[in-house]
């Protein structure tokens, strides 16, 4: 059994789980994925991954179904989604670490996911497959089933909004609204894949992208502290509420958050994608 207070919680580097490829307490997932091909990752995953390595759709595995005005990746159902975790190997006293290609986007969702349903001890790869690829470090190709285990857990109350609570709140001094999407996008001058360009009114910008160096990998949280500050101001963690184009980049600000040490900001998975689809909602541009 992992010791919850050893274990890895917000970020793991390529040395340290190197150290664990062989340790069964340990389950490592393969979040690997594109959202204009959603295929690429899994077929990824089956030509080379890290040894061990179970995979974990976006599309299929950590988002729920599709109503036309939820999002494009809504939030599965707690019950659904304790399954498919127990599927991957997960169970309590388990470490995770969630991977994909590099910067931490998609397996950032998974970090967050599993906490929203009570496992803390979960970890996102710095650097990603890139960087354990450019390392030399060993590789398999094929499927590898981790055997399935008894995963519990609850959605914890506080982690997530829902898009009443942000038309309530949309814009007052209670909550600041945090929008990861990249400057234009978020400005409105561009949209390439949901229908109304801008932002939902009040919000601030940070985008995700932010949060890495120059190399791709996560800044210190002294850094991390410093660049949220400037994008968000003074305000509390706690009433950050953090959204992009569909609930997958706002969990890497969240990420984000957690390492910098800035904990209870939460998540409104809906997003930009939900917001916007329904023309009553006011949209801010600019």
């Amino acid at each position: 059994m992992v010791s919850y207070a050893m274990s890895f919680t917000t970020l793991i580097s390529t040395s340290a789980l190197a150290l664990h490829l062989d340790d069964p307490a340990f389950a490592i997932v393969d979040c690997r994925y594109k959202l204009d091909e959603p295929g690429w990752g899994e077929r990824e995953h089956a030509a080379e991954h890290i040894p061990g390595a179970a995979y974990a759709d976006l599309g299929r595995d950590l988002s729920g179904p599709k109503t036309g005005s939820n999002g494009r990746h809504p939030l599965p159902d707690p019950h659904t989604l304790a399954q498919t975790i127990g599927r991957l190997g997960i169970a309590s006293g388990v470490q995770v670490v969630a991977y994909d290609q590099d910067s931490g986007m998609y397996a950032s969702r998974l970090w967050w996911m599993l906490r929203w349903l009570g496992h803390d001890a979960v970890a996102v790869l710095d650097g990603g497959f890139a960087k354990w690829k450019a390392e030399g470090r060993a590789t398999r190709s094929g499927a590898e089933p981790r055997q399935p285990r008894e995963f519990t857990g609850a959605p914890r109350a506080g982690m997530s909004v829902g898009v009443d609570e942000v038309v309530s709140h949309a814009g007052s001094s209670e909550w600041q609204l945090v929008d990861a999407r990249a400057p234009e996008r978020f400005r409105g001058d561009s949209e390439p894949i949901d229908k109304t360009p801008g932002h939902i009114p009040g919000a601030a910008n940070h985008f995700f992208q932010w949060n890495l160096d120059a190399n791709g990998l996560f800044r210190t949280p002294e850094e991390l502290r410093a660049r949220m500050k400037e994008s968000v101001g003074d305000i509390a963690a706690e009433r950050l509420v953090c959204y992009c184009g569909s609930g997958v980049t706002a969990c890497h600000n969240l990420l984000a958050l957690e390492h910098a040490g800035l904990k209870g900001a939460r998540l409104y998975a809906g997003s930009w994608s939900e917001w916007s689809a329904d023309p009553a909602r006011p949209v801010e541009r600019g």
